[in-house]
């Protein structure tokens, strides 16, 4: 899965490429999470930051920044969900089912103490995050 793919917003106005393989992909079950996207649970796909390029529509982006960490980016004219910026980390998480021809390959669930809804997939469950992430890396039985 290591290529360049691009994906765009809902309207079309925003098309985000990345290159290379993500750093992490999963899906995350935080209240922040759940609540800008309005959905129980939120894939993700993390690429350092370099690697991620906006090649239309940068000036059709909104940003919110909630906590002063994270950057939740969507496109003002259709509303969709284009990527989350965190600039900390050195990397963006763009919404992995907006990417075209890529494979969604999940290694994880974090904050899934935090769930709302059980997924019995198999993939490690952390209750916050990996250790290396700043996290507890404490795990959760299916």
């Amino acid at each position: 899965m290591i290529g360049t793919y691009s994906g765009s917003c809902f309207c079309g106005a925003v098309t985000v490429q990345v290159s290379g393989a993500p750093v992490s992909e999963g899906f995350c079950h935080c209240n922040d999470c759940r609540s800008w996207s309005g959905t129980p649970v939120t894939a993700y796909a993390l690429w350092p930051a370099p690697m991620v390029e906006v090649t239309q529509g940068a000036d059709r982006l909104q940003s919110f920044n909630k906590a002063g960490t994270t950057d939740r980016v969507s496109c003002a004219e259709c509303g969709a969900l284009i990527l989350a910026d965190l600039p900390d980390a050195g990397l963006k998480d763009v919404f992995p089912l907006r990417l075209q021809g890529r494979e969604f390959a999940p290694q994880a669930h974090v904050h899934y103490a935090s769930r709302i809804v059980d997924m019995k997939d198999g993939l490690p469950k952390f209750a916050d995050l990996p250790e290396g992430a700043g996290g507890t890396g404490q795990m959760i039985d299916e």
